[in-house]
């Protein structure tokens, strides 16, 4: 997915100033797809130079103007061909498990500092995770599609599902090196 498709897909529903699409992303979808709000701000100007959104300019007393960006009939049009293509294949990288492939080098609280680590910052991405339907509720008010809440539900469901095997699996992983239901570490010279 790319962060042009987010934008649209959100400006589909409602036209938002940058500062509402940022709050848009972390009540809804940072789970699975975060952006910062430079990256927000760049990608609108790239949008609205390729014409699938344009911006409305609001003079305010006192204020800084107020730019509120809304999606042109291009940009419907490029949203709707995007969700219906086929989307390359997922690159998987996970860091943590080129070190964990070469563990073998480290002694065992070494190792289980490495499992700690990811299995803490885990725990906190999923306490996240459980608090975005109450976050998410002004969105889903204004949207007012119980269609579009029951599809963005399922990827969260997704999301904490996956984060669930993962921290299982950790978890899992912590009580076998815990057990010592590894080979020895080989003697160093």
């Amino acid at each position: 997915m790319s962060l042009e498709h987010a934008i649209l897909g959100f400006l589909n529903y409602i036209p938002l100033t940058g500062y509402d699409l940022k709050k848009a992303f972390d009540a809804s979808v940072h789970h699975f797809w975060p952006a910062d709000q430079s990256q927000i701000y760049r990608t609108l100007a790239r949008l609205t130079e390729q014409g699938w959104v344009e911006v409305k300019v609001i003079q305010r007393e006192n204020r800084p103007p107020r730019r509120v960006y809304s999606l042109t009939e291009a940009g419907q049009e490029e949203l709707r061909c995007w969700l219906t293509s086929l989307l390359p294949p997922e690159d998987a990288r996970i860091p943590w498990l080129v070190q964990v492939f070469f563990a073998g080098l480290l002694s065992d609280d070494e190792i289980l500092a490495i499992f700690e680590r990811v299995a803490k910052q885990l725990r906190a991405k999923l306490q996240r995770a459980h608090k975005i339907p109450e976050e998410s509720a002004a969105y889903v008010e204004a949207v007012g599609s119980p269609r579009e809440t029951f599809f963005w539900m399922l990827t969260l469901d997704y999301r904490i599902k996956i984060m669930e095997a993962e921290l299982a699996w950790i978890e899992d992983a912590i009580k076998r090196l815990q057990r010592k239901d590894q080979p020895p570490a080989e003697q160093q010279q």
